[in-house]
């Protein structure tokens, strides 16, 4: 694939800017020492550790028990909109394998798991009549898990819209999406936060829209212009809001929530006083159409220049909505978008090209930046005054090449989380409130318009007879786990 299709990237989105069980982890390598370490060698006490994946890319039985279609299923089908061809009828079988795929985790140590909840299976016109099936499922998952002692954290929509909605409002470009939106978080929120404490809303607004709506290289598949396609964004932070606000009026007491998104990551280019004020008003204005206006209640004055007659319309009643208090900031951190210096002109920052020769994973787009893990929640922290962020999505694909000893020693992707949770660690040993971190992804799964050429997972899955076995990773992770710090 090439850059203009990488998954985590969204240029100028602010418009700012010139990835059957077998065998054990013990089988891989001898049990980590169990003692933690203390506050100053490694993560805070009770610092939550999970993993991650989301329905369409894992569940599989798209057709089965009520199900409705997804714009994902329609668009899968489209010639050449998959790199290898592939869908997500299939997937990894998790809809019926989940007891397993649950062993998995608690196999690691994680106490947390984060899933997706395909819209569809509960509404599968996206309104009406809701499907008693589908909520089946996500009651047995989440039993299922708070019996392994996992806490469950619930995401509400990680791009699986029904296609009904598409086709009769033209999917987010409706603000009839949003309200059906906030009906449907309402439902799952009435019926699984007895047991479920915390909720994310959306799942990557700055993906969804831009690759979606923008470029047409993700479900649905359409390209508007940049006035459309700021309109579709404004309505995905409002369906946030209103998410937000069902989540308060129908869950249980204490019921927590708030976004997952893909920050545009804006990196100081040196450490030096400018440069690092240079990459904070960045990373605001980077953000500005969708973080931001979340956080804060407004657009900032920078991106309503920048946008001009393209620019979202709006009402103050719907940036109230959008700014409804949240609980947690879920920051997804792949790699650095821009790497930033000070300059007296313009917004007061300089985004630096980035060099062919930058060092990436084996997707291209995911450049190996660990210093972002660092600097990204830092800034956000001091921007947004939040004291409860979690790392919703971290993680990397790798060559995953089974060895003739039927093992997969994917050294590049430990030196990937090596590197990254070590600059993490850094972030809160200096007080800045990252409060959890979710490993994506559990297993190898449908990985968007890669199909399954891209393998993100701790487990590899044979895809023909859908055995998991445990990368070198999963030991590496669990090693984490149990020190409570980086493995450095």
């Amino acid at each position: 694939m090439t850059d203009k299709v990488s998954r985590r990237r969204f240029a100028k989105l602010a418009g700012l800017s010139a990835a059957g069980l077998t065998g054990s982890l013990d089988a891989v390598e001898a049990k980590p020492a169990a003692t933690p370490r203390a506050r100053n060698n490694g993560f805070p006490a009770g610092f939550l550790w999970g993993t991650a994946t989301s329905s369409y890319q894992v569940e599989g039985a798209v057709n089965e028990d009520g199900r409705g279609a997804s714009i994902w299923d329609k668009f899968v089908r489209i010639p050449g909109k998959i790199e290898d061809g592939t869908t997500g009828d299939r997937a990894n079988e998790h809809y019926h394998r989940y007891k397993e795929d649950i062993a998995l985790i608690k196999q690691l140590g994680c106490r947390a798991y984060r899933f997706s909840v395909a819209w569809p299976r509960i509404f599968p016109d996206g309104d009406g009549k809701p499907n008693p099936k589908g909520l089946d499922f996500y009651n047995r998952l989440v039993d299922e898990l708070l019996k392994n002692g996992i806490e469950p954290w619930l995401t509400l929509y990680h791009w699986d819209l029904p296609q009904a909605l598409q086709d009769r409002f033209g999917g987010w470009r409706s603000t009839e999406t949003c309200k059906i939106f906030g009906d449907y978080a309402a439902y799952v929120a009435e019926r699984l936060t007895d047991r479920v404490r915390n909720v994310f809303t959306l799942n990557e607004s700055g993906r969804f829209v831009y690759f979606g709506y923008g470029i047409g290289i993700d479900a649905p598949g359409v390209t508007l212009p940049q006035a459309e396609v700021n309109q579709i964004r404004h309505n995905s932070a409002l369906a946030h809001g209103l998410a937000v606000q069902a989540v308060r009026a129908h869950g249980r007491r204490g019921t927590r929530v708030g976004p997952a998104e893909n920050i545009d990551a804006c990196v100081p280019a040196i450490d030096t006083p400018e440069n690092v004020r240079a990459a904070e008003i960045a990373l605001r204005e980077m953000n500005a159409g969708y973080l931001n206006v979340i956080m804060t209640g407004r657009y900032t004055d920078a991106f309503l220049k920048f946008a001009g007659p393209d620019a979202p319309k709006y009402t103050d009643a719907e940036l109230k909505i959008i700014s409804s208090p949240i609980d947690f900031l879920g920051l997804n951190i792949y790699a650095p978008q821009n790497y930033v210096v000070a300059t007296d002109e313009g917004a007061g920052f300089k985004p630096l090209p980035i060099p062919k020769s930058f060092p990436h994973m084996n997707s291209d787009w995911l450049r190996v930046g660990p210093e972002t893990i660092y600097w990204v929640p830092k800034l956000a922290a001091k921007i947004w005054k939040t004291d409860a962020i979690y790392i919703s999505e971290n993680g990397t694909s790798g060559d995953d090449v089974v060895s003739p000893d039927g093992k997969i020693y994917d050294t590049d992707r430990i030196m990937y989380l090596r590197n990254y949770l070590t600059q993490l660690q850094r972030a809160t040993a200096e007080g800045v409130p990252v409060r959890g971190y979710f490993l994506w992804s559990l297993m190898d799964n449908f990985e968007w318009v890669y199909g399954l050429n891209k393998r993100f997972g701790l487990y590899h899955v044979n895809f023909d007879t859908q055995v998991r076995t445990p990368k070198l990773s999963a030991s590496f992770y669990r090693n984490v786990i149990a020190k409570n710090a980086s493995g450095v």
